[in-house]
């Protein structure tokens, strides 16, 4: 089975503006969740809700959250960008820029652009966001997230790291040769077969040589 909870980000200024509790809670869930789990013997998971581009939410805010993600093996396949309804906190914070609680300003993502780069990195795993989230990365000075190293969230690249290549050319050299010595012992099976087969022919060939030649007259 699956519970679906909402914790929706993971940094506490941006939950505050969401009017959510601080990410501990949902972490604590979490764990009386799994412990109750096991303890009952099921086998029950837990699916997350996550938003980007919320009122409060920043660029490097959201790499922060793609971090989360990763450090604790998340990976969303779908994530809600922000839009305004009617009637909420939210919407009167993305539409005025300000917290109506404290009057203060409150950052707000507007452009399409950025808001698809906060949104790409909640979904960094995925190939067709890397441009998106290789932007985003940069943009937030964060470049120390980008390479080949384990805490690294993309590499600079699309596709195979350079020593993946040539593992995989390696692999494709090392298949060519299991399949030319398989030809050459199959041509070596059929050559000693013939051989034999050769020998055999001459050996009753010999033998029907040496047989007296008999005769019959009606």
């Amino acid at each position: 089975g699956q519970l679906k909870v909402a914790p929706e980000h993971c940094v506490d200024s941006v939950l505050y503006y969401m009017g959510k509790p601080p990410v501990q809670v949902y972490e604590r869930f979490l764990d009386k969740y799994q412990s109750l789990n096991a303890r009952l013997g099921k086998k029950q998971y837990a699916v997350s809700y996550l938003m980007s581009s919320h009122p409060g939410s920043t660029l490097a805010d959201a790499v922060k959250l793609a971090e989360y993600l990763k450090a604790h093996n998340m990976r969303p396949e779908q994530v809600q960008d922000f839009y305004p309804t009617p009637g909420t906190m939210s919407t009167c914070m993305y539409h005025s820029g300000i917290d109506p609680r404290t009057m203060k300003p409150v950052y707000v993502a507007r452009s399409p652009h950025e808001k698809a780069l906060q949104r790409a990195l909640l979904q960094w795993k995925r190939p067709e966001k890397h441009a998106l989230v290789l932007e985003a990365l940069r943009k937030a000075g964060r470049s120390d997230l980008i390479g080949y190293t384990p805490d690294c969230l993309i590499r600079p690249k699309a596709g195979p790291a350079p020593w993946e290549l040539e593992r995989e050319e390696k692999r494709r050299k090392r298949e060519q040769q299991e399949a030319r010595r398989g030809r050459q012992n199959g041509r070596n099976d059929r050559d000693g077969k013939n051989a034999k087969n050769e020998k055999n022919a001459k050996s009753a060939k010999s033998i029907t040589s040496r047989l007296p030649r008999i005769s019959f007259w009606l």
